[in-house]
């Protein structure tokens, strides 16, 4: 049985704060199988390698032989999680979440053992809840505690309008830690007053309370903003693999150790053995083969993870691709930039009418793939890398 040290070492990898700090291995001495929860609003069809930061946590403590829950929040998502907004966020309706939770649950046992995982649903308990019952939830929780959110906050600071569902979101999450009796719940970094609600909350239904972990919200391919569909700069669990490893392969070389602490499954000790041989002198593009192969490998298969980085090989020319790419960040106006424009800027061509010709002339790659759209558009939040000719090569974030 691994010892409490070695658990602690890996269940804190890569997370923000442990809530209390001291609570986790507190629990862990009880030497039971922890009940582990995290919610998963069915907002969108399909996951990005981002939300995987979670679920990875989730797979540790169950190899640990904790008992994990991955809660889906179909009735949550009725409400719209206003986490990090500064508006009022439209509710999906029942028919769109219900589609979106049924991809959930073939997506994630990629990553979780399905015969030890629990997929709970929030409605289970919630549709059960009538007003009376819910008038005495919002009776818990006070309007100052919930104002001292920091989105909620700011939307009051700024007169934005607040809409009073929105106060039910995190009072709903905080009972679903009541419902479960979790020892433990994950959130990113945004959920952590949520999760502290369900704290109180199951303080002032008798119960333990659950020790609160957060994790940071991972960067996305600009290796600045975080990891969104709506900006164009994510990894989608369901992406082809070569496209998959093509992304990966774009990232910058500092931001590839961050995703080998919260995305990789090898031990620490290895990511340390792989980064003091890359300080020693290892090319940093061989160690990201190695986490671009991890990657595709999960989602797709071992077989698909080595054709795909043959075929970016192949597209690079069999080593063409040179060692060390600049990175270069350009600023957009309306959130576009042309490509003739992003070529000059980033200082692959002379002129954009030079951009032009070598667009003409199939000369210009993104990502290894050529183009032949000399009005192409980028958008801001994008990360690419492009070449021009043989051995011009740029990694550019557009901003």
């Amino acid at each position: 049985m691994t010892g409490i040290k070695e658990q602690l070492a890996e269940l804190t990898r890569g997370t923000a704060e442990v809530l209390p700090v001291d609570g986790l291995e507190a629990k862990l001495k009880e030497a039971r199988p922890l009940v582990v929860k995290a919610g998963f609003d069915p907002t969108a069809p399909d996951l990005h390698i981002g939300h995987t930061v979670l679920i990875n946590k989730m797979r540790q403590f169950q190899q640990f032989g904790h008992d994990v829950v991955f809660l889906v929040g179909d009735f949550t998502a009725m409400i719209g999680d206003p986490s990090g907004k500064n508006v009022t966020r439209p509710p999906l309706s029942s028919e769109e979440i219900r589609a979106n939770a049924a991809t959930y649950e073939k997506q994630i046992f990629k990553i979780l053992d399905e015969k030890k995982t629990r997929i709970e649903f929030n409605s289970s308990w919630m549709d059960k809840m009538d007003a009376a019952g819910l008038i005495k939830l919002a009776a818990r929780h006070t309007v100052a505690r919930m104002l001292e959110r920091d989105d909620f906050n700011k939307r009051y600071t700024d007169g934005q309008p607040i809409s009073i569902h929105e106060f039910l979101y995190p009072l709903v999450q905080g009972y679903d830690s009541v419902a479960l009796q979790a020892d433990v719940e994950l959130g990113g970094t945004d959920q952590t007053f949520n999760l502290l609600v369900g704290r109180r909350l199951q303080q002032d239904y008798g119960q333990e309370p659950q020790i609160a972990i957060t994790t940071p919200l991972l960067e996305g391919l600009d290796g600045v903003q975080k990891m969104s569909k709506s900006l164009g700069n994510y990894i989608g669990i369901t992406d082809p693999p070569g496209e998959m490893f093509g992304k990966i392969m774009s990232i910058s070389d500092d931001l590839m150790w961050r995703y080998f602490e919260v995305l990789s499954f090898r031990s620490l000790k290895d990511i340390a053995a792989l980064r003091k041989s890359v300080d020693a002198g290892m090319n940093p593009r061989d160690a990201k083969f190695e986490l671009g192969i991890e990657i595709v490998a999960r989602f797709h298969s071992d077989a698909s993870a080595e054709a795909a980085r043959q075929e970016f090989v192949s597209r690079f020319q069999q080593g063409a691709m040179p060692d060390d790419i600049p990175d270069v960040s350009l600023g957009c106006q309306d959130g576009k930039l042309a490509i003739t424009h992003l070529l000059k800027g980033a200082g692959l061509v002379s002129s954009t009418s030079d951009a032009t010709r070598m667009i003409k002339q199939g000369a210009v790659k993104i990502d290894g793939q050529r183009i032949e759209d000399y009005s192409l558009q980028l958008d801001a939040g994008t990360t690419h890398t492009y070449q021009v000719g043989k051995r011009k090569f740029a990694r550019v974030s557009l901003t």
